[in-house]
């Protein structure tokens, strides 16, 4: 009689705790993920290293500053459409340059603000100043405005506020801050500020005012010194 032996059947094997599971889980992402942040931090370095730094924007000159000149402003033209730029127009004065911005041409305020630069055009240039009218209007507009009004200055076009930009009498987000700025001939700012029509005319009067009395204090001791002589 042949006897049959029967297979042991082998113990069921016991699942891994899963406390054991998600550590070996984490452990397996933590050097993934530190691999991964090795082989990417030279790039992101470089990256960040030739990035270049945002420059930061001009101040806006104040009364004192000697601006830079070279290419402050940007180009502008004249109401005949010749392009031109503030270093030239100081380089063409006697003394410097007075600049007043208006917001528009043949609007009454800004008629009113050339019609008084005009009226008292000879007083305000008798210490060499150069006048002109600033905005953003265009040559025909400007020019147009100039006939009608007669007036004995030029007028400049900047229509992308490049110079009124610069001297910080640009309005936010578009449009042109009533002003008026004053530079000798070297660049250096003796007035800029926001105003009215008549403001910004007796703002520059005040100017050349202080500069006749400067004049005429220094040609008092010269006269003294002749008298002695005699």
């Amino acid at each position: 009689m042949v006897v049959e032996l029967r297979k042991r059947k082998a113990p069921p094997t016991q699942p891994e705790p899963a406390q054991k599971k998600t550590a070996t889980a984490k452990a397996t992402k933590k050097t993934k993920t530190a691999i991964s942040s090795e082989s990417a931090t030279p790039a992101a370095k470089t990256k960040s290293e030739d990035a270049p730094s945002a420059k930061p924007s001009p101040s806006v000159p104040k009364v004192d500053d000697v601006i830079p000149l070279e290419g402050f402003g940007g180009e502008i033209q004249t109401q005949d459409g010749e392009s031109t730029t503030l270093e030239s127009l100081l380089t063409s004065s006697k003394t410097g340059v007075v600049l007043f911005t208006y917001p528009r041409a043949s609007t009454p305020g800004c008629t009113n603000q050339v019609c008084l630069f005009r009226d008292r055009y000879e007083h305000l240039t008798s210490t060499g100043l150069a006048i002109y009218g600033l905005s953003t209007d265009s040559p025909k507009s400007n020019t147009t405005f100039k006939t009608k009004q007669k007036l004995p200055y030029p007028l400049l076009c900047d229509p992308k506020a490049t110079l009124i930009g610069s001297l910080g009498l640009k309005k936010s987000p578009k449009g042109t801050v009533r002003g008026v700025c004053v530079l000798d001939k070297t660049g250096k700012v003796l007035l800029l500020q926001p105003g009215s029509p008549a403001g910004t005319v007796d703002a520059v009067e005040k100017i050349v005012k202080e500069s006749l009395a400067k004049e005429d204090a220094e040609e008092e001791p010269k006269e003294d010194a002749t008298e002695n002589e005699k």
